[in-house]
């Protein structure tokens, strides 16, 4: 009976020496494009991010190119899970197409697949958010022609603050949401 009460105590000793900590949300920022699709509808994949980008702490790169996290300041939601839902709405806004994320929410099969992979998103110590990667889009209900497409974003920031690099990244969605818009319309 002891251990248990043991346990118990440390748990609330530790939770009593841990700071504070801010969320940060990944806020999604509207498009202004409006295009008429070549599909009528697609799934958005989960999309694939680095591990320090996919970890719940804020990073930002430094002057000499290490990549440092902030333990105080988290974001709001699992990073790959919201960069994927900010996606899939706001294809969904610009197509007006019935776009899902992965699991695909409705019955049937999405006309095409969307699959991001990023290999960069971080704030960069020269004041440069920056969103590189790859999309691929394929037919899953349709006959659509497979496509490989590369993506480099570079969204400038007014500093380093957290809500300078969410702005900026929030820019850099929209910016990877048209461009994917884009191939999936006519």
């Amino acid at each position: 009976m002891m251990k248990p009460l043991i346990f118990v105590g440390l748990t609330a000793v530790m939770a009593a020496c841990s700071g504070p900590t801010s969320r940060l949300e990944m806020a999604p920022e509207a498009s202004q494009l409006n295009l008429r699709t070549a599909v009528g509808s697609a799934i958005v994949r989960t999309v694939s991010l680095p591990t320090y980008a996919a970890a719940e702490e804020l990073a930002i790169e430094t002057a000499e190119g290490l990549i440092a996290s902030d333990e105080e300041i988290l974001w709001a939601d699992d990073p790959a899970r919201a960069v994927t839902l900010i996606l899939t709405r706001t294809i969904g806004d610009v197509t007006k197409a019935k776009v899902g994320p992965d699991p695909w929410p409705f019955a049937g099969l999405p006309d095409v697949s969307i699959d991001v992979r990023v290999t960069r998103m971080i704030a960069g110590a020269d004041g440069v958010f920056d969103l590189e990667g790859q999309f691929f889009v394929g037919g899953d209900g349709i006959d659509y022609p497979n496509s490989t497409n590369g993506f480099a974003i570079a969204i400038p920031m007014t500093d380093l603050s957290p809500a300078s690099i969410a702005q900026a990244q929030a820019k850099s969605l929209v910016t990877l949401s048209e461009q994917i818009s884009r191939k999936i319309s006519r």
